[in-house]
């Protein structure tokens, strides 16, 4: 059966590669994060058209709802609050199969800006191919996983294999902004015996990725003439020491804590910003930080209560800051994601692997979070991660996919379909 899909897959692979550059060259790229909303519409359009040209036995959309997310946050600290969702939605797709059991293909339609379109060699979406690579914005992140989640069943289709089990595409909105579209899903209902999120994984099967929360710390000073800075106080100064409080912090984290999957938690100031002249004491100063903690070894809530002690405690400390408490907030936050590699179905994944490559597949965790988790967290679904092409790709100019690697995920997810079958 393998060898009839390698037939076919060679056959019809021209049709393939088609289906994704047409997705390439439609604008869905997020606006400030998803924040002031995103593109999404034109493309969900063309994959509800392919699942309809497909003969999809059910073809859904699904509102992006604020109430849900408000929800998602109380029960699981998981959703990104106050985005635009002007045209923005869900797809999903279902093809019925000879049993009830059900795998799902995970893929979010939407895509990062493009940035300075001078510094890209073809234009972002222009789906040029050159040197056996689809050049545009989104082949790599995720347009191309999503597509070769679609054409599997295709595959098997076009194979005259029939369906062993039912298949459900979801194709979510508003990833890029923290993840908001799979969590509606999740949050919705949605779910399989199994879950593939088709994202770049470097030919290799991620089974664990970090949690992450994002803070804000806020800090007051008092402004004056810097030639009598003496009468003042440098909320700079000020953020200074509450800095050096949290990378102790981290050092401590990393003593602690240990994954035989992924790096030791971390902390990264991403943004500070103060004062409005060299000659002026600064009176206010925020810093902008990134926390990603290890799961189920560390716990939203006991991040958040660590960070937070140790700010507080360095301000007491302080005989400004202890009358002028920090202000503390979390702007966007993700749960870690693991896999139990005893599941059947790493086995089966493994198997299927080495069907097509002739060797062991690697299993690695990774430092970037994606949708695994809300699989994995809410929906309580088996799930690995495992797509086309580099996490190298993702967010960058000039961005590519290797075709010969978007046909071999399209076979490995369809010997994936056959094999969870005989599970």
């Amino acid at each position: 059966m393998l060898e009839t899909l390698r037939n076919t897959l060679n056959k019809n692979k021209d049709i393939y590669i088609k289906k994704l550059t047409d997705f390439v060259k439609i604008d869905t790229h997020v606006l400030g994060h998803g924040i002031d909303g995103g593109l999404e519409d034109a493309g969900q359009k063309y994959l509800i058209d392919l699942f309809k040209e497909m003969n999809a036995d059910n073809v859904e959309t699904e509102d992006m709802q604020e109430s849900i997310i408000e929800k998602s946050i109380k029960e699981y600290n998981e959703g990104n609050p106050n985005h635009n969702y002007d045209k923005r939605y869900n797809v999903y797709a279902s093809f019925k199969g000879k049993s009830n059991k059900s795998i799902m293909f995970n893929g979010h339609v939407d895509t990062m800006p493009s940035g300075d379109v001078s510094l890209w060699e073809s234009d972002p979406h222009s789906a040029d191919i050159r040197d056996g690579k689809i050049y545009g914005l989104g082949a790599c992140d995720m347009k191309g996983g999503l597509m070769a989640g679609i054409m599997a069943v295709k595959l098997l289709k076009d194979s005259n294999i029939e369906l062993p089990i039912d298949v459900v595409i979801t194709a979510v909105a508003d990833e890029e902004g923290g993840g908001n579209g799979s969590i509606i899903a999740a949050m919705g209902g949605k779910k399989a015996d199994a879950v593939i999120v088709c994202e770049p994984s470097d030919r290799e099967i991620i089974a664990a990725h970090m949690g992450f929360i994002f803070f804000r710390v806020e800090v007051k000073g008092v402004s004056v003439h810097s030639g009598s800075k003496w009468n003042g106080v440098s909320a700079i100064d000020k953020t200074i020491k509450i800095i050096n409080a949290i990378n102790e912090l981290e050092h401590n984290w990393l003593m602690r804590y240990k994954h035989p999957l992924l790096p030791s938690p971390n902390l990264n100031v991403g943004v500070i910003s103060g004062g409005k002249a060299g000659s002026t004491v600064p009176d206010y100063c925020k810093f902008e930080t990134c926390v990603h903690y290890l799961p189920n070894i560390m716990t939203h809530e006991q991040v958040v209560k660590e960070f937070t002690e140790t700010v507080n405690m360095c301000a007491m400390g302080d005989s400004w800051l202890r009358d002028n408490m920090p202000k503390i907030s979390i702007y966007q936050s993700g749960g870690g994601f693991e896999m139990d590699l005893n599941d059947p179905f790493v086995d089966v994944f493994k198997k299927s692997y080495e069907d097509i490559y002739n060797k062991g597949a690697k299993i690695v965790g990774s430092p970037a979070g994606c949708d695994a988790r809300t699989w994995r967290n809410i929906a309580k679904c088996p799930t690995l991660q495992y797509g086309p092409g580099s996490i190298k790709q993702c967010h960058t100019v000039n961005e590519y996919l290797d075709i010969e690697e978007y046909l071999e995920s399209i076979l490995l997810y369809a010997n994936i379909i056959l094999n969870f079958a005989k599970q």
